[in-house]
């Protein structure tokens, strides 16, 4: 058997089916025996290590190509991408503040202070942005800092766009060979799945959340609006086509993978496979998708936006609409100082809170209510964040 006939039997068959498959049995697992199931969450973290294993290298290789071999309309294909990008991200603020005004939320503000790490201040933010801009390239690759990852990959492939063509293909088939790992690494996606959702139920349940029903009915209620309702019509404005299609392909295909997977970063590969089965234009996604795992936050607007109005109810702060959507729209612009960090939008909760003079010490047991509900919230948080980057993509980049 040849490699090119080993490589095409493991990546035969239907994903989706595949991971449909892996979360049924993973369910059926963490009820009939809870024990095995705990055991079994080792696959699920082997999968997620291995995605963020080959992420780092997959970005820095596939931007550094894609700019190295750029053409003009692959480079003005990026601007209206990011403008897509800032505009989804503004109305989930504009969503989530709406959506808290009409149905207030309180909290139970009685739980143990969570642990330090927030940013104190929109400097502090702005300063690790830039310490994570000019760091190491090995560094940047080894703790996962894709700004860094970003910056490099875009100097390199701005200097290496004049050298020869000798040089420039063999970063080509560099990006291509990591592809191909990447595509096996991705077919492995229904077995780590279902260890993460019968070690995860086995270990935790969903009977804690009863408690929050409210607060995560408002949260996911913004986000199936904005994923559903909002996307969709950005998409039909910017391309004056059916988006369903492609919506509902982008929740299939990557929403369901970060959902379980809970991290952007680790789901950018997903993303590129899925805008090469997308046919799009391969040196504009190689930049957007990875872009977008940084700055596409609108599901971490909701989030900010949600949790800290609900503490300003819960203390009884009058917040007008102003005031209130300013809150969400410079938390989600400092959220890209916390993306790849697990809860990183929660740990911007204090800084939004300080906005309204709330002490730390109460912004941090928001924190906590929030990691106490993160088992759906930040699934549906990274599931809306990492399928958008796609819609939003498809949607400038698509050759047809």
């Amino acid at each position: 058997m040849t490699t090119k006939t080993l490589f095409q039997k493991i990546t035969s068959g239907s994903l989706v089916v595949q991971i449909a498959v892996g979360i049924v049995a993973g369910v059926l697992l963490s009820q009939l025996a809870p024990a095995a199931a705990k055991s079994s969450l080792l696959l699920g973290d082997l999968f997620v290590q291995a995605l963020k294993a080959v992420a780092p290298v997959l970005v820095l290789v596939l931007v550094a190509a894609a700019i190295a071999n750029r053409r003009a309309s692959h480079t003005a294909q990026l601007r209206p991408i990011v403008i897509l990008y800032l505009i989804g991200t503004f109305a989930a603020a504009l969503l989530a503040v709406t959506v808290s005004m009409l149905f207030p939320t309180t909290l139970v503000l009685q739980l143990p202070e969570a642990g330090n790490g927030a940013p104190q201040g929109i400097i502090e933010v702005l300063r690790g942005l830039l310490q994570k801009l000019v760091d190491n390239p090995v560094n940047a690759i080894l703790s996962g800092n894709y700004i860094g990852i970003l910056a490099w990959g875009v100097l390199l492939g701005i200097f290496l766009h004049q050298a020869a063509e000798t040089s420039r293909r063999m970063l080509a088939d560099i990006a291509d060979a990591v592809t191909h790992i990447v595509r096996i690494v991705i077919r492995l996606a229904p077995i780590g799945i279902f260890g993460l959702v019968a070690g995860n139920l086995a270990a935790s349940g969903l009977s804690v959340l009863g408690s929050y029903a409210r607060l995560l009915t408002v949260l996911l209620g913004c986000m199936l609006i904005v994923a559903l309702l909002i996307n969709p019509l950005i998409v039909w404005l910017r391309t004056r086509r059916n988006p369903y299609p492609l919506v509902f392909m982008a929740l299939r295909e990557s929403g369901v993978t970060a959902f379980f997977t809970r991290s952007s970063a680790a789901n950018i590969p997903v993303n590129l496979a899925l805008c090469e089965k997308l046919q799009l234009e391969k040196d504009t996604y190689a930049i957007s998708i990875p872009l977008g795992a940084t700055i596409n936050m609108g599901g971490a607007a909701i989030t900010i936006t949600v949790l800290t109005l609900a503490a300003t109810h819960t203390l009884g702060i009058n917040v007008d609409f102003a005031t209130a959507l300013l809150l969400s729209v410079v938390a989600a612009l400092s959220a890209c100082g916390a993306s790849g960090v697990a809860g990183g939008s929660l740990l911007l909760i204090p800084l939004s809170c300080g906005l309204f003079g709330i002490d730390n010490e109460v912004a941090m047991q928001v924190v906590a209510v929030g990691f106490v509900i993160s088992i759906l919230q930040d699934s549906a948080e990274t599931a809306l964040n990492s399928s958008t980057d796609v819609v939003f993509t498809a949607a400038v980049a698509s050759k047809h």
